[in-house]
């Protein structure tokens, strides 16, 4: 069986810079009947463990370190039996919720394989210091954590974030892939990088 992609959407909050925000994460599960991924396990540990089942989890992966995409990862990662892995840049963002680190880092152009296919780390930052994005060529798919959504960039108008960084990031890393790659986001709808591409102008002129 090839991989397949699953998405199980999860509900929660976010909090940072003193604020709190009720939110809808993507969580996704990459791979086939006997082996999987899990990227961005948000918010509700029991409900991802059911999700992956008896299939054995080869990773987590986090796309950045803001708390909504990291609060429920260390007990999911207890259930699945898996380690956790997050770029070094937002160890900063981990450490306000975890005392001890994450099982290991991720680096751009690491690779992570699962059920015949590959991801490759993308290091995007700009939502926060660390955003990293994962590329899966042969599904044709880029999960895109919060650096683009389905109508621009993640937000930068908080702490460890930036609006010029995050737009060079998504013009060199994300923009320059194939234009039928589906964009899966970390929260929302997905999008496809031809109808975000055109769009650049517009997000540099709106500033946000």
């Amino acid at each position: 069986m090839a991989a397949t992609i699953q998405n199980l959407v999860t509900s929660g909050t976010f909090s940072l810079d003193g604020g709190t925000w009720d939110v809808d994460n993507n969580v996704w599960i990459v791979g086939d009947e006997s082996e999987v991924i899990v990227i961005d396990p948000a918010h509700d540990p029991a409900a991802i463990a059911e999700a992956v089942g008896d299939r054995k989890t080869l990773a987590i992966l986090l796309t950045h370190g803001h708390d909504d995409h990291i609060r429920a990862a260390r007990e999911t990662a207890r259930l699945l039996e898996a380690p956790i892995r997050l770029n070094p840049e937002d160890r900063m963002l981990w450490d306000a919720v975890y005392d001890e680190a994450p099982d290991g880092e991720i680096a751009d152009g690491d690779v992570f394989s699962v059920a015949g296919v590959e991801l490759q780390a993308l290091y995007t930052p700009g939502h926060s210091p660390g955003s990293t994005c994962f590329y899966a060529p042969a599904l044709g798919t880029v999960f895109s954590g919060d650096t683009l959504f389905n109508g621009g960039p993640g937000a930068t108008g908080r702490s460890y974030s930036d609006f010029p960084t995050i737009v060079e990031s998504i013009r060199t890393r994300l923009l320059t892939l194939p234009s039928e790659t589906v964009v899966r986001t970390g929260h929302g709808d997905s999008t496809v990088i031809g109808d975000e591409a055109p769009h650049l102008q517009e997000w540099i002129d709106r500033g946000h």
